[in-house]
C-alpha cells in the first residue's frame, strides 16, 4: 500500500487556466494514470487532513460542486483507507516539519506512513525527498 498525497489529485483534476508547459502536461498525465489505477482497485491511504486540503483547493480553483464530487468519489472507493488524525499526530507532524524543513501536512503524511508501515508515497511534491527512508513515486 502507498500513501497518496493531495498533489496527485490536484494535478489530475484541476483544469489549467492557460496552456501548460510540456513538463506540467507530463505531470498531469501521470497524475491521471495514478488516479486510474486507484479507481481500478490499487490500495492507497490518505488522511482526513489531506482530503480537506484537496477539497479546499478544488473549491477555490474550480467550484464547490466539483470539490464535493471529487471528495465523495474518493471516499466511496473501498480500496482507499482514510485515516483520522489526532491532536498528537498533528503535534508530531509539527515537530517533523521543523526538523525536515517541510510543510506540516507533508510531515503529517510522513508521520502517518511511518505509523502504519508504509514506505512509498504517490506525490509530485519534492519535499518528500527530504525523508530518506521513504520513496516518492510519480
Amino acid at each position: 500500500m502507498k500513501f497518496i498525497d493531495a498533489s496527485v489529485f490536484l494535478y489530475a483534476y484541476l483544469k489549467p487556466r492557460k496552456d501548460l508547459p510540456p513538463e506540467l502536461s507530463r505531470l498531469k498525465a501521470k497524475a491521471k494514470e495514478i488516479i486510474s489505477r486507484i479507481e481500478k482497485g490499487e490500495p492507497v491511504m490518505i488522511s482526513v487532513v489531506h482530503l480537506s486540503e484537496i477539497a479546499n483547493i478544488i473549491e477555490s480553483r474550480a467550484s464547490l460542486s466539483k470539490s464535493i464530487e471529487i471528495i465523495e468519489s474518493i471516499i466511496m472507493l473501498n480500496n482507499v483507507r482514510i485515516k483520522d488524525v489526532s491532536l498528537n499526530d498533528y503535534l508530531s507532524a509539527i515537530k517533523l516539519a521543523r526538523e525536515k524543513s517541510v510543510g506540516i501536512n507533508d510531515a503529517l503524511a510522513y508521520y502517518l506512513m511511518k505509523k502504519h508501515g508504509i514506505s512509498e508515497i504517490y506525490s509530485f511534491d519534492k519535499h518528500f525527498d527530504n525523508f530518506k527512508d521513504i520513496k516518492r513515486k510519480n
